[in-house]
């Protein structure tokens, strides 16, 4: 695809961060913008931001929610119409130890970064094929989705699954005209660590002072390494491009290219002759 003139985007995670970039980058194009998010604070400032350059509606969602995926779909689609750009970008960052893990930090972690890309897809994805007329998949996934980091294993779980989703979909839907991207961020300048710190269930075990303390010096230094990254407006328009050029991958800069590098190394040399 390489015209989103006149369509509608639907964008989770829309209101904020790289969503809120997205859609700004797409407004600017000419597309139509549906804007989900669970933040409705932000989603007016979004709203309000943008409504002078295109049709702007916005929806309080959250996206582990199956129902209310439905029915946010049928509002869109009444108001804007059909919904050919797809941009499941909703996420959570941080995590904790994995001697730590918990049931409920797991179905909270995977049921975002993971179940809601997902929701969107079965979501949408039939309608894009039922009316034949192309479009456009954009899932958010990072360079922890290519590599491991020490973005936790919660997050590199779900980040892993969402590319090789996006691989295996890219593969399946060329026939039926319906492009696929995969965006792997490196650092991006957002505040996605302290929303996702405050919105986080709680371990339900009290930490002891000295964790506590380890805790927050991490939280601070994610956020100043986040703070040198490239702007969401950039990764907006390479979004954009992205989409126009029905390129597969989107990198933000190139941070992970030297443990990607030894990864694949080492995968190939534990082949076989």
């Amino acid at each position: 695809m390489t015209d989103v003139q006149g369509r509608t985007a639907f964008i989770t995670g829309g209101a904020n961060g790289i969503g809120l970039g997205i859609a700004r980058s797409f407004a600017r194009a000419g597309a139509k913008l549906a804007l989900a998010d669970v933040d409705a604070a932000a989603l007016a400032r979004a709203k309000a931001e943008l409504r002078g350059m295109t049709p702007v509606e916005t929806y309080q969602l959250d996206v582990r929610d199956r129902d209310a995926y439905a029915s946010t779909a049928e509002a869109v689609e009444r108001s804007l119409g059909p919904v050919s750009l797809l941009f499941n970008n909703a996420g959570v960052a941080g995590g904790t130890s994995a001697g730590k893990l918990t049931y409920e930090s797991w179905d909270w972690y995977i049921g975002v970064n993971l179940n809601g890309v997902i929701n969107g897809i079965q979501t949408f994805l039939p309608r894009m094929i039922e009316r034949g007329e192309g479009g456009h998949i954009v899932n958010t996934a990072s360079g922890a989705g290519l590599v491991a980091t020490t973005s936790g294993v919660l997050y590199t779980t779900a980040k892993f699954g969402v590319v090789g989703m996006s691989e295996a979909l890219n593969l399946d839907l060329a026939a039926a005209g319906v492009g696929v991207s995969v965006l792997c961020p490196g650092p991006v300048a957002t505040d996605i660590i302290q929303r996702s710190a405050a919105a986080a269930p709680t371990t339900g075990t009290p930490l002891a002072d000295e964790e506590r303390r380890q805790g927050a010096e991490r939280i601070a230094e994610a956020i100043e390494y986040l703070n040198q990254g490239v702007s969401i407006d950039d990764v907006g328009e390479m979004v954009l491009k992205a989409v126009r050029d029905n390129a597969l991958y989107v990198h933000t800069d190139r941070s992970a290219a030297k443990l990607i590098q030894v990864r694949t190394k080492a995968l190939l040399d534990a082949m076989p002759d």
